[in-house]
Formats: structure tokens, sequence, C-alpha cells
């Protein structure tokens, strides 16, 4: 349980850093603690996605991850972080990606600071 919450507020974590890095991010909200909020729901749907769609993505992808040395998967986590966005917005959270290349480097933000966290936090190990 303890390793579920230290990954969810890395991916919230990493999440606000693309939010304040990338314009075309949107997370919108009356407060900042609202805003939190948000941005912690936005990191389950996010993990949620991360968990079940990405693996079978990836096992559909792999002759593209072969084939381009395994830069699919900058598009793999543009791709997620879409999902991501899309179901936010039917679920009814103020999280919104502009566009596709918007989502490749938010992809790439997310990957590097939810690492470098997921490096720094303890994850009960």
């Amino acid at each position: 349980m303890k390793n579920f919450v230290v990954k969810t507020l890395a991916n919230a974590g990493a999440l606000g850093v693309a939010v304040w890095l990338v314009p075309d991010i949107d997370l919108t909200g009356d407060s900042t603690p609202d805003k939190a909020w948000t941005l912690i729901l936005v990191a389950l749907v996010f993990g949620l996605v991360n968990f079940l769609v990405k693996p079978i993505v990836k096992l559909i992808s792999l002759p593209l991850f072969i084939l381009t040395l395994g830069l699919i998967t900058l598009v793999i986590n543009a791709l997620m972080l879409m999902l991501t966005s899309w179901l936010a917005d039917t679920i009814g959270l103020d999280f919104h990606v502009d566009g596709f290349w918007t989502a490749v480097l938010g992809g790439l933000i997310i990957s590097v600071v939810s690492w470098a966290l997921n490096v720094v936090l303890p994850d009960g190990d």
C-alpha cells in the first residue's frame, strides 16, 4: 500500500511539473487545494492507464520497439497521456492535453521527473 501511495505522489509531482513547464497542458481549478486534489486524481487515472493499457500497447508494438530501438516508447507515453486527458475529461476532472506533440513533450517530462522522484522517495523495500 505504501508503494502505491509513493508512486501516486510521484506521478502527481511529475504531472505537476509537466503542467508547469508545458503551456498546452492545462490544469484548472478554483483554488490551489482544488488543483492539488485534481492533480492527485489525475495521477490515479494516469497510474491506472499505465497499469492496465500500457502493457498491452507495448506488447502489440513490440516489432516497432525493436525496429526503432525503443524510440516508440515516446509515442506510447504520449498516447497514454492523451488517453489520461480524455478519461479525465470524461469523469469531469479539469486536466487537458492539447495535441500530440504536446503529449510527447509532456510524456518525456513526466517520465524523467517520475523516475527521479521514484529514486528519491522511499518505496517500502
